[in-house]
């Protein structure tokens, strides 16, 4: 089987399409979209409308990871909810066709901010958009699981429990050299981890700006994108994960505001964000923020550290992006330790 992530078979799935997607007619031009680390994602071009292929990788991949089965039952199940998605029109699970699993979705034609900072927009328009991130993502944790029939999407009991454990076997299998602050920040958070308050939402597990899609011309959100990491469990590991974000350094690379004036360009602090979140659901306020910030820099950093681990193998979907990705995992366990710590 190949293991080429750049390129697709484009009469395989030209012949698949006619026979399985309504309506489409081709000829169809393909290709890649050079963001996104996991999944490798193509365009498909023909004559009437476009269209968004997403594939798992082919190879050898770690146990429930890449699943795109269940990135197309999320999406496909908020379809009618207030949290914007792309239309999901099919799934294959024939690996036959091109080798693995993928679906197809339409495609959205917005734009999409790398850079948080947003360069190209005006104040107003920064401040729109950010409000809006908010917006959704307290939409996204108000969907009622059980009425779109995610009440079974993920496991019951305690979310960080569980995520720490997947987490910490995920960095273990893809470990790359021993890390003392990864260590460190595994065992400090291990032990102090929260009681389970109740909450249990859908989250999307990799929340920030550059997984959406936005209207050309405005700041209304028209899709959240890459639902990997989503699953049933609580809602604060997506708001931490916002502000895990911003705390990275500026620009396209470390996508956060780290040494920006975010008030001259009109993007709220770390506590307005997160007291607009709670405003909008109702919440008094968020206690031990701390140790959600932490456990979204360690999850991140177990991550990359899959990312890393894939370019070194050999099947990573961008390999020069990924080694300067891969970099970032110290970074990230350092500044996961700093926020358990109140730092």
């Amino acid at each position: 089987m190949s293991t080429d992530t750049q390129t697709l078979d484009i009469p395989k799935v030209s012949a698949y399409l006619e026979k399985h997607l309504e309506g489409f007619e081709g000829p169809l031009e393909v290709s890649k979209f050079q963001a996104g680390q996991s999944n490798p994602t193509f365009l498909l071009k023909t004559p009437s409308r476009n269209y968004v292929l997403r594939r798992k990788p082919p190879g050898v991949l770690l146990k429930s990871a890449h699943a795109v089965d269940r990135e197309f039952r999320v999406q496909k199940a908020l379809q009618d909810t207030d949290v914007p998605v792309s239309k999901m029109h099919l799934l294959c699970e024939d690996d036959d066709v091109i080798g693995s699993a993928f679906y197809i979705m339409d495609h959205i034609d917005g734009r999409n901010f790398m850079d948080p900072r947003m360069p190209d927009m005006d104040k107003a328009g920064r401040a729109g958009v950010i409000d809006e991130m908010n917006r959704v993502l307290a939409a996204l944790h108000e969907v009622d699981i059980d009425a779109v029939g995610l009440s079974d999407y993920g496991p019951p009991g305690n979310y960080y429990e569980r995520q720490v454990a997947r987490w910490t076997k995920q960095y273990r299998a893809s470990e790359t050299e021993d890390l003392p602050a990864m260590n460190k920040l595994i065992e400090k958070l291990t032990a102090s981890i929260p009681a389970d308050d109740g909450q249990r939402t859908l989250v999307h597990g990799d929340y920030r700006i550059d997984n959406m899609m936005f209207e050309k011309d405005g700041t209304k959100c028209l899709a959240i994108l890459d639902w990997e990491l989503s699953t049933i469990g609580h809602p604060y590991a997506d708001l931490a994960a916002v502000i895990m974000q911003w705390q990275m350094p500026a620009g396209t690379e470390g996508r956060g505001f780290g040494g920006v004036d975010r008030a001259a360009l009109g993007v709220p602090s770390d506590a307005e964000f997160i007291a607009k979140y709670c405003e909008r659901r109702g919440l008094d306020g968020i206690d031990n923020f701390g140790f959600y910030l932490a456990f979204c820099f360690f999850r991140m950093a177990g991550i990359i550290q899959g990312v890393l681990k894939r370019a070194l193998d050999g099947n990573a979907s961008n390999p020069q992006r990924a080694m300067k990705v891969g970099a970032y995992v110290p970074v990230f366990a350092e500044n996961g330790l700093k926020a358990l710590e109140g730092k």
